[in-house]
């Protein structure tokens, strides 16, 4: 017997508007066309209960669409959420909601240069608020940290543990580098020096630190710590096992790219020392072990069960985004990008599977033989996992460009979008099987259809990077933007800050147990602070050509040379290039542009660096330097031009309650009639009173203005 669809359901369609009707039919407001990511096609009855919606950031309020008529647009991408109705003429579906994701048919607001900026600040809000109680003015004090927090931001229990705090000071010290807000860097800082006080076993005479895996604060202020893992029971407690020892340095290697701190540089190189001497695999098989015995430290010992003699993707896969890229960032050295080398090959070589399954093979036994019996996980992937070494492969075919990592994530790119992407309604999703069983048509999910939120970010920064660094194939694009517009529509909870932990598939929040919460062992302000980080770099400065700024703390003397490397992320040899540099608020010309190194003063006790990078060959930018009283103050850089207009625009466009406008162009070398009309039809636009006043002008730009007989339009100063 089989089964039969006949019952009503409500869904989601995600898809591109193939054509727009208003038949006159009982309740439609329209009718639409919808194709999915994967080419299929729905009719769509909008009905008159249907309302509409812009994606909107968090913090934001509702945004009502316009009128059906107004968005309803050949070729537009939206969300439809209503239900099907199985009836005997076909399967019909009928909207009660759409979400839009632009104001027009090709704006993503989503892309917009400040989205990401806005939303990571968000989160640095609600973070530090459930932490440390600051919007009723109490300090940033570590021993108040939790690792569980419910949805609404309470604390749980008195657990600290390990990987979760150092995953938080990452999204602390992110949250500096692209905003700029003091007190990310203190809460970063502070953590840091918590972590080194308390979770650091150091051992000076061997030259190695590791980290305990978990403190718990009593009711009576007293503490016990763990050195063995207290998370995955008999799968992996009691262990000491090798991603809590990476995602240790998460944190404190993010905060030492901000400040240079020597201290800091010290554990991170003596935990790589540990890391080596103890989990690494020192015969020709080579790899990490993914456990070691928490007495011996042996990965050997017969005491670790199903974890002896293990390697793993965590292992061998999560040095390079947790804290190895970000300390080659902050460093160049060679050894770490040697480190980097030698565990992207090993992933080339052993991960792949594809004569067996769409999805790479993940556990490994000693001698690299596939483990398809381990625990929970079996002979199954990680959706997720896949997406993270395509990423991570992009990154580093910046640096030492190979073509089996190329090949690898290319592979990667192409197969699993028809496995492991939901390209009816949108997103990624969790642990999946990795074969078809007999009679099967799709890869069968394990234990449920939602989505998590740190799956989506792999998605995301997967397809965008590949997207701006290889630029051969507009799939890629298209699948990272419809990853994103997923997380952004779906993802974001706007009633109690933060993001949730997983959403059903139709992207409904799932709240139940702990996934219901916003801090537990697998969740803190990292995937989504690092997802706002560098999704606002790949769409700025690789995509939509977009500069950004970015902020350091440096401690005087502490960088070797004097030097501050201020790179974002490994991203193509010429593709960027560092513009301008504030030191205290003051310019400074000390810097080399195109190797993205600032030279630092030697006289200054305090040091609050800025850093403009702007993807090469922009040939305009604009710098808000002051905005007091309705006044703003704006910095022009290069050509204004017809190509260039939109950078100024947006930049005016920010401004509320603007009344005047003072113009500095010390370096602006042109100005095109283009610019000259967006001047005046700027001034016309705000009102009798308003004014535009342009100073320190090039002879070229005064003379423009001359010949176009608007000069007296101007105060020219």
């Amino acid at each position: 017997m089989t089964n039969s669809l006949n019952f009503t359901f409500s869904d989601l369609i995600a898809g591109y508007i193939t054509h727009v009707a208003y038949p006159d039919q009982f309740d439609a407001q329209g009718a639409i066309g919808l194709r999915t990511s994967d080419g299929r096609e729905y009719e769509v009855k909008i009905t008159y209960a249907c309302y509409a919606e812009l994606v909107r950031n968090l913090a934001e309020p509702f945004n009502v669409a316009p009128d059906m008529k107004d968005i309803l647009v050949e070729g537009r991408f939206i969300h439809a959420y209503g239900i099907f109705y199985p009836e005997a003429s076909g399967l019909k579906f009928e909207a009660k909601h759409l979400v839009l994701f632009g104001r027009t048919k090709d704006h993503l607001r989503f892309e917009e240069q400040d989205w990401w900026i806005r939303q990571i600040q968000q989160l640095l809000n609600f973070y530090l608020e459930a932490q440390f109680g600051v919007q009723e003015g109490e300090a940033i004090d570590f021993r108040n940290f939790r690792t569980d927090i419910s949805a609404e931001g309470e604390k749980l229990d008195g657990q600290q543990n390990l990987d979760t705090i150092s995953r938080l000071i990452y999204g602390f010290a992110t949250a500096y580098m692209i905003t700029g807000d003091e007190r990310a860097l203190e809460a970063a800082v502070k953590g840091t020096e918590y972590m080194q006080r308390h979770f650091r076993s150091r051992n000076s005479s061997e030259g190695i630190c590791y980290w305990y895996s978990q403190i718990n604060i009593r009711p009576d202020g007293t503490t016990r710590k763990y050195i063995g893992s207290q998370a995955g029971g008999e799968e992996g407690g009691n262990a000491m096992p090798c991603y809590e020892q990476i995602y240790a340095l998460a944190g404190p290697t993010q905060t030492f790219r901000l400040t240079g701190n020597r201290d800091v540089l010290k554990d991170i190189q003596d935990t790589i020392s540990f890391l080596n001497r103890y989990y690494k695999d020192p015969t020709p098989k080579g790899g990490y072990y993914s456990h070691i015995d928490p007495v011996t430290l042996s990965p050997h010992a017969d005491a670790l069960g199903i974890n002896k003699e293990r390697k793993n993707w965590n292992s061998v896969g999560d040095h390079a985004p947790t804290y190895l890229i970000n300390l080659w960032l902050a460093t160049e050295k060679q050894e770490y990008a040697d480190f980097l080398e030698y565990c992207f090959d090993l992933i080339c070589k052993y991960f792949p599977d594809y004569g067996y399954s769409p999805f790479m093979n993940e556990k490994f036994y000693d001698n690299w033989s596939h483990d398809l019996n381990w625990g929970i996980h079996q002979a199954r992937c990680v959706v997720g996992h896949n997406l993270k070494v395509a990423w991570n492969l992009t990154r580093m075919q910046s640096l030492r460009p190979k073509d089996s990592y190329k090949n690898f994530a290319y592979r990667i790119a192409e197969i699993i979008p028809a496995a492991g992407c939901d390209n009816q309604r949108g997103g990624w999703y969790d642990m999946m099987e990795r074969t078809l069983k007999q009679g099967e048509e799709f890869y069968r999910l394990v234990w449920h259809d939602r989505k998590a939120w740190w799956q989506q970010e792999q998605g995301i920064l997967a397809y965008y990077i590949m997207a701006g660094v290889y630029n051969d194939n507009p799939e890629y694009l298209r699948y990272a933007r419809e990853g994103s517009a997923f997380y952004n529509a779906w993802f974001l909870d706007y009633e109690a800050g933060g993001v949730y932990f997983n959403v059903l598939a139709n992207g409904q929040p799932y709240a139940l147990g702990s996934e219901r919460d916003k801090g537990s062992h697998s969740m803190a302000g990292y995937h989504s602070f690092e997802l706002c980080f560098l999704s606002a770099i790949y769409t700025n400065l690789l995509i939509n050509k977009e500069p950004m700024d970015f902020f350091f703390s440096p401690e005087p003397g502490a960088w070797e040379d004097n030097i501050l490397r201020v790179a974002p992320d490994i991203l193509p040899p010429g593709s960027i290039r560092l513009t301008e540099v504030w030191i205290n608020g003051h310019v400074h010309t000390n810097f080399d542009s195109e190797a993205l190194t600032v030279t630092l003063p030697t006289d200054l006790k305090e040091m609050k660096v800025r850093c403009r990078i702007t993807p090469s060959g922009i040939a305009f930018d604009s710098d808000l330097l002051s905005y007091e009283n309705g006044v703003a103050t704006l910095a022009l850089e290069g050509n204004l031009d017809s190509s260039s207009l939109k950078y100024l625009r947006e930049e005016v466009e920010k401004l509320h309650n603007l009344t005047d406008l003072v113009l500095d162009g010390t370096n602006l070398q042109s100005i095109s009639t283009e610019g000259l009309n967006y001047l005046i039809f700027t001034k016309q636009a705000y009102g009798e009173l308003f004014s535009i006043t342009m100073r320190n002008l090039q002879p070229s730009v005064k003379q423009a203005l001359v010949e176009s007989e608007l000069i007296e339009e101007f105060t020219v100063v």
